[in-house]
């Protein structure tokens, strides 16, 4: 992959680490293994919802017990990624990376094995713990490797690529409860994790020299985590996939009940529209990716918030005072969802951009962000039960607000300091 060309009339600094960036070559093997990496959260938890009421029966467990392993697989995809990433600053990203998945791999084996639903709780804390641990140290190998408008364009190819695992993964669960037993989900997931790490092994090299290593310990991961959160332009972009992040959730947690309980339709039209969806934010992921460098990517953003808050608006007004009719509900998910792939890995590759310095501590608090977001998002759409869609639409409308406003304060953060390298990317 050749590095894209600047505008020519924009000028930055070349800071002294992109001479140490060069020591490793970002190749197309790096960038599939970083896809396949993504494909960690998506896969183990869609092909696992799908067997949520056999769960329960098998594991003599209640609804809420059930849906509590997936708050707790959110919880340590959040703190997974949260203490990987400075990790990794501190002891490179290979041998993390490699731990991490090996890691997981046991966490899914023995959620294959969980005799009792506190077992499985526990296992997939721990699932989610490994699994963020190495999403976050694959995000921050593409930003030790990749700069201005080259960086956007590879998160927006990894998180178009990436969008397969959403389409794929209600439909392969719900193929596997058809041909045999809900535990089969977790070993497939033990195997991709030992496929996983055989990819690492053989395409990823180690992208952090030791002369760009931070030490470790507390008191320095404050340190660059004040330094990251001091800087407001990474705040801002920071809120903007993070907001994004809670919308999507919001629409994942209740989206079955608008359309199947609400409205009618059945199982497998509920399949196909959710893969229909993920689609759409596919395919925003990779026209933005194609208008890299000739498009100002504040404006993809921009344009996508517009997007989901036209939607959420439609889906509000049509919960309050429509009935939530179906043929709104299915057009105000797929905008929404579209918009997300404008939204997410832009901002996403903004916020990298701000701190080059600090590319784990700044990678670790996006994906704790973001999972944040997504856990408590969840339950709290979920409160209308399966009678209204209230507080979706409402949740939807919301994310697209603040997103804007986080966009809003980069904006003016870096009018605040004058073009630096984030320059090249707007």
């Amino acid at each position: 992959m050749q590095q894209a060309p600047l505008p020519p009339d924009v000028t930055w600094s070349t800071p002294p680490l992109l001479k140490a960036r060069r020591q490793a070559q970002l190749t197309s093997g790096l960038v599939a293994t970083v896809v396949f990496l993504t494909a960690i959260a998506p896969l183990a938890t869609d092909m696992y919802v799908p067997a949520f009421p056999q769960v329960a029966g098998d594991l003599s467990s209640t609804a809420t017990q059930v849906q509590l392993t997936l708050t707790t697989f959110f919880v340590g995809m959040a703190l997974g990624q949260l203490i990987g990433g400075p990790v990794s600053d501190q002891r490179g990203r290979r041998i993390p990376l490699l731990a991490a998945l090996l890691a997981m791999t046991a966490a899914s084996i023995v959620c294959a094995l969980a005799p009792t639903i506190a077992v499985m709780t526990v296992a997939r804390l721990v699932q989610g713990f490994a699994g963020g641990w190495a999403m976050v140290i694959g995000r921050a190998i593409i930003v030790d490797l990749a700069t201005g408008v080259r960086l956007v364009r590879v998160l927006n190819v990894i998180a178009a690529v990436g969008g397969i695992a959403p389409i794929v993964g209600p439909l392969l669960g719900g193929l596997i409860l058809q041909l045999s037993h809900w535990r089969v989900s977790f070993w497939l997931v033990a195997v991709l994790g030992l496929a996983m790490t055989f990819a690492a092994l053989v395409a990823v090299p180690e992208s952090l020299p030791h002369e760009r290593r931070h030490a470790g310990g507390l008191r320095n991961f404050l340190a660059a985590g004040r330094i990251v959160l001091g800087n407001r332009e990474y705040v801002g972009y920071l809120v903007v996939a993070g907001a994004a992040m809670g919308a999507l959730f919001a629409y994942v947690a209740t989206s079955a009940f608008v359309l199947q309980t609400m409205n009618g339709l059945s199982p497998i039209a509920y399949s196909i529209d959710f893969a229909a969806n993920a689609v759409g934010m596919t395919a925003a992921a990779l026209i933005a990716a194609r208008l890299a460098g000739r498009v100002s990517t504040r404006k993809l953003i921009l344009t996508g918030q517009i997007a989901a808050l036209a939607a959420g608006i439609a889906m509000l007004a049509g919960a309050l005072w429509l009935g939530t009719p179906l043929l709104l509900a299915l057009v105000c998910f797929f905008v929404l969802m579209s918009a997300q792939g404008l939204m997410i890995p832009n901002g996403g590759a903004l916020a990298s951009a701000a701190v080059p310095e600090h590319p784990g501590t700044g990678s670790a608090l996006q994906g704790f962000v973001q999972w944040v977001a997504a856990g408590t998002i969840a339950p709290i759409a979920g409160l209308g039960g399966a009678t209204t869609a209230v507080p979706m639409a409402t949740l939807m409308t919301g994310g697209a607000i603040a997103s804007m406003v986080g966009l809003l304060v980069a904006v003016r953060a870096t009018r605040a300091v004058g073009y630096r390298v984030v320059a090249a990317l707007d």
